[in-house]
């Protein structure tokens, strides 16, 4: 009776009466930081800015963080699942693509570099053989690291996202009031785990460091 915005909407509208009643409204159904999330989908994908395949996986990560987030409410009469698990396959299908792209940008790198290789070995054990220091490695070579970059980069934001996901759900579930031995227990335990996964996410960020 007071929307925003009236039926039937437009995904723009939608977005819309997300941002416009959040603080009254869905900010009490799920957690009010996921807000990020609404302007972050409005602004790519309802001002008609043209998106690449990065953002197109944020933008697939971010909405499937929404739906998660609106599944401790309700399954919307089946209707949720079955719009996560399509926005997980397109999910899925992206990264598929994206390793294969990756993979045939590597062969294609291989095949330019192999002409140099002997001399790329040479340089290695030998810096100052001025022969081989001048050699250059091909400019796809960089392509390809970069796109190697991005997707050990959405490979760890995916580890994140799950784990932040996860954390929220037991922090929604746990009740002061009826906290029970067993329940603190199970969160002493997820607690001391989210704990060995930072020091396995830092191990991991020292190796790239290096």
């Amino acid at each position: 009776q007071i929307l925003y915005l009236k039926p039937p909407w437009t995904l723009a509208n939608l977005l819309k009466c997300y941002k416009k009643h959040w603080m009254a409204v869905f900010g009490y159904v799920v957690p009010r930081s996921l807000l990020s999330t609404i302007e972050c989908l409005y602004k790519h994908l309802c001002t008609g800015e043209t998106v690449d395949s990065t953002t197109v996986g944020i933008l697939l990560q971010e909405s499937k963080k929404l739906l998660h987030a609106f599944s401790s409410r309700s399954d919307y009469n089946g209707v949720l699942p079955q719009a996560y698990a399509e926005v997980n396959k397109l999910h899925q299908t992206l990264r598929e693509v994206r390793a294969a792209l990756v993979r045939s940008d590597s062969e294609q790198d291989i095949m330019v570099l192999s002409e140099n290789a002997v001399c790329e070995k040479m340089e290695a054990m030998a810096p100052n053989l001025q022969n081989c220091g001048e050699k250059k490695i091909h400019p796809s070579f960089h392509v390809a690291q970069e796109n190697r970059h991005q997707e050990i980069w959405s490979v760890l934001e995916g580890v994140w996202n799950t784990m932040n996901l996860y954390s929220i759900e037991i922090f929604q579930k746990l009740d002061p009031n009826t906290v029970t031995v067993t329940a603190k227990s199970s969160f002493e335990e997820a607690f001391l785990g989210l704990q060995k996964l930072l020091a396995a996410v830092n191990g991991i960020r020292e190796g790239i460091s290096r």
